[in-house]
């Protein structure tokens, strides 16, 4: 080889060396395709790419946040495809990024005080009862206790305290609404997809498997999307119609404001194609939300008319009624729809049973854990239908109401840091966003259980910590527009 010309990669295969490692790859790898599947030499290939996020994870643990963002968009919807417990992954992750931020700590010094704040405080009290509940006396299932604790309390303990010490900036939260934009619009393309193609095989068979008992009505599809299921598309969509919708209004980039006007018409559009009737709730609450946010009493009188023509709309008028989703939205408005009466006659049943158990019958006690761990007991065969009312069986009244306080703690905080704290208009408009986004989720957490599912509960548990930190990225911003305006005038 000429000792004056460059040498590239390729050069190397001239050796024998890494031809013999190469063809070993090969060869191994096509023996386990052979032997173990397809499954086995994609996990071949995906090894070493595994390999470089771990390095590069350890070295910027705010990677592993970035990925946490994209992957609870996708997370369950995966599970149709491979079967597997996908939701460990989010659990690995988190606990990948401590312990990258605990290596790190023996070269530079970690801010760990930035997680010092009463959002922490509330989520670790809220974790601690949440382990209390492992020696509830009612709870039959320490299995059950342990998956359904990691999405009601685990995982908002382990991501607040990550996100106000890795992940505080406004540019972090600029690129967190640009992922959640993106995969909102992916979501409802993929519900478009099956709305006009119909589904894959894949989501075919989930269907056969007993999908199709709630997702197929009079012999109409209900949209879920590459989501975990119709529900959580149509509450997560109008979320997303929400908050880009306030976005588009504080929006000063002409190109980021028509992001989010298509965001948000499309979260809309694929809350409807979603047929969840309680999802309606998340653009009815945001917008109430927003009214009061904005402190005008124009607009607050416009938003009030606004609203009270959409429900005469749905309540008073059969127009468009020959639309199967326009239709069933109209139901949510019927105070004798037969679904309805069901739901109020569980509520009714579980508040004899809950009477003499003020801490609940066990988390996981209900629900789909209840039916996968301890199917013959009551509450695992009465639908709670509602993550509130869910919160209140698994928890009783002491969790509920302790859950209600924080939750309420927080959304106030957001609003009065909106109303009377933040000046920077951009960043203003971002947090009220969050705080309509938020209390539009919590609206619709009533009728469908909602709340604790991944999208949701990543991207609610990220916009509580802005909301915690608007103050201090608010003076931020501001330091840095005095400081421009000080060179401009030397």
């Amino acid at each position: 080889m000429n000792a004056f010309q460059r040498t590239y990669g390729t050069d190397h295969l001239r050796e024998p060396l890494p031809i013999a490692i190469l063809l070993s790859i090969c060869i191994t790898s096509a023996l386990l395709v052979v032997s173990k599947g397809l499954v086995a030499g994609i996990g071949m290939i995906v090894l070493p790419i595994a390999v470089v996020y771990l390095g590069a994870l350890f070295i910027k643990p705010k990677i592993g946040l970035i990925t946490i963002f994209v992957l609870n968009f996708l997370i369950l919807g995966l599970g149709r495809y491979v079967p597997m417990t996908w939701g460990l992954l989010i659990d690995g992750l988190l606990l990948l990024m401590y312990l990258a931020l605990f290596f790190k700590a023996f070269k530079i010094k970690i801010p760990w005080s930035r997680a010092n704040s009463q959002l922490t405080l509330l989520v670790t009290i809220w974790f601690g009862y949440a382990l209390f509940q492992a020696v509830n006396p009612e709870a039959v299932s320490f299995a059950a206790w342990f998956y359904a604790m990691r999405g009601l309390a685990l995982y908002q303990w382990m991501i607040v305290p990550l996100l106000f010490i890795i992940y505080n900036d406004p540019k972090d939260l600029k690129l967190f609404l640009i992922i959640w934009g993106v995969m909102s619009l992916l979501g409802t393309l993929k519900g478009f997809q099956q709305v006009a193609f119909g589904v894959d095989p894949f989501e075919q068979r989930w269907l056969d498997n007993g999908g199709s008992l709630t997702h197929v009505l009079f012999g109409k599809l209900r949209v879920f999307s590459f989501y975990s299921d119709a529900g959580q598309f149509g509450a997560s969509q109008g979320h997303a119609g929400v908050v880009f919708g306030v976005l588009a209004i504080f929006a000063k980039s002409k190109k980021f404001r028509i992001f989010c006007i298509v965001v948000a018409l499309a979260g809309l559009y694929g809350m409807l194609i979603s047929g969840t009737r309680g999802a309606i709730a998340v653009p009815a609450a945001g917008g109430i939300m927003f009214l009061i946010l904005r402190k005008n009493i124009p607009i607050l009188v416009a938003g009030a008319m606004l609203g009270i023509g959409v429900f005469v709309f749905f309540k008073y008028t059969t127009i468009l009624n020959n639309n199967a989703q326009i239709r069933r939205m109209r139901t949510a408005f019927d105070p004798n729809d037969a679904s309805l009466q069901v739901r109020l006659a569980n509520q009714r049943k579980l508040s004899t049973y809950l009477a003499s158990r003020p801490f609940g019958g066990g988390i996981g006690s209900t629900g789909n854990w209840g039916q996968r761990f301890t199917p013959n007991t009551f509450l695992a065969n009465t639908a709670t239908d509602s993550w509130f009312v869910a919160i209140w069986a698994d928890t009783g009244i002491v969790g509920l109401y302790l859950h209600l306080f924080i939750l309420f703690f927080v959304l106030i905080t957001g609003a009065y840091n909106v109303m009377f704290k933040v000046r920077d208009d951009w960043l203003k408009g971002m947090i009220a966003a969050l705080v309509c986004g938020m209390f539009g989720i919590m609206g619709a957490s009533y009728g469908n259980g909602v709340f604790g599912q991944f999208p949701t509960c990543i991207l609610m548990y990220t916009g509580m910590v802005f909301m915690f930190l608007a103050p201090k990225m608010d003076k931020k911003l501001m330091a840095q527009k005095e400081a421009m305006l000080q060179l401009d005038a030397n």
